[in-house]
């Protein structure tokens, strides 16, 4: 079969929702050495996982709902042949929440709000990165056992102010719930932070990233792996909160999905 044949696999249309994680994979065959995919102004490598080459996409919850299309590169033999594959983004109608906090997490003094954008920045770099190798072997879990959530998204209102979106799932948690790594990878972040407090951030790889927020204690230093399911701290209420919970916020290529939507992946 040559290279067009193979990427006629893989240009199999695909439809997903706004604040989704999208998994690609084509068979694999002799030959085959590497595959990429540009989108959204991004190159993801694709595994080569059992017996297929599989890959993880973003899509933004505020990405606007039309057609798009991504570009993919498979290398077989040393030829490289890119191919279109159509992606179609469907809207979700995400509802508004009007939330109370302190005034001081909405009408910021100068330092914190230099504080905040330096803290921002510093996220922003992170995220923007795409390790290329995946640091996990099993599924995505929900960071806390039989947890949900269904706040993602949600159009949110600050002491009668308006803010981003709601980037994650809060996840109901009294302080010192444990908190367990969604799955294998590497800690890039774990300190205070003004806005979400006691923060980790966990780089899984292939650019996909997840946060853990307002905890009352963190358990694992920077750069530490750490496995999935392992504790990485205690649920708690620091940070701008109206109370104990998780904050479970996960990006993908730096675009904002609903953290569910990774659990949902399979392996």
């Amino acid at each position: 079969m040559n290279i067009l044949a193979i990427v006629s696999v893989v240009v199999t249309a695909v439809s997903a929702q706004q604040g989704q994680a999208v998994r690609l994979s084509f068979p694999d065959e002799t030959g085959i050495q590497s595959a990429v995919i540009h989108w959204q102004g991004k190159t993801i490598p694709y595994l080569h996982v059992g017996s297929d080459w599989v890959t993880v996409i973003g899509v933004d919850l505020d990405m606007k709902p039309g057609n798009y299309s991504g570009e993919i590169r498979v290398m077989k033999n040393g030829a490289i042949e890119p191919q279109k594959i159509p992606i179609t983004v469907k809207a979700v109608k995400f509802p508004i929440e009007r939330l109370q906090v302190a005034d001081e997490f909405v009408q910021l003094s100068p330092e914190n709000t230099e504080r905040a954008l330096r803290e921002q920045k510093d996220i922003d770099a992170i995220h923007n990165k795409i390790s290329g190798e995946a640091l996990w072997h099993d599924s995505f879990i929900s960071p806390i056992p039989g947890g949900v959530g269904s706040n993602f998204g949600k159009r949110r209102v600050f002491n009668g102010e308006s803010r981003n979106p709601h980037g994650g799932a809060d996840l109901k948690a009294t302080v010192g719930t444990p908190v367990h790594s969604t799955n294998r990878g590497r800690v890039v972040l774990a300190k205070n932070l003004f806005f979400t407090g006691n923060t980790v951030i966990v780089d899984h790889g292939l650019g996909i990233y997840t946060l853990y927020a307002h905890l009352s204690r963190i358990d694992v230093e920077q750069d530490a792996i750490v496995e999935r399911e392992q504790v990485i701290g205690l649920a708690g209420a620091t940070g701008r909160v109206t109370g104990p919970h998780l904050h479970w916020g996960a990006r993908v290529q730096n675009t904002r999905v609903d953290p569910f939507s990774l659990v949902n992946l399979g392996k």
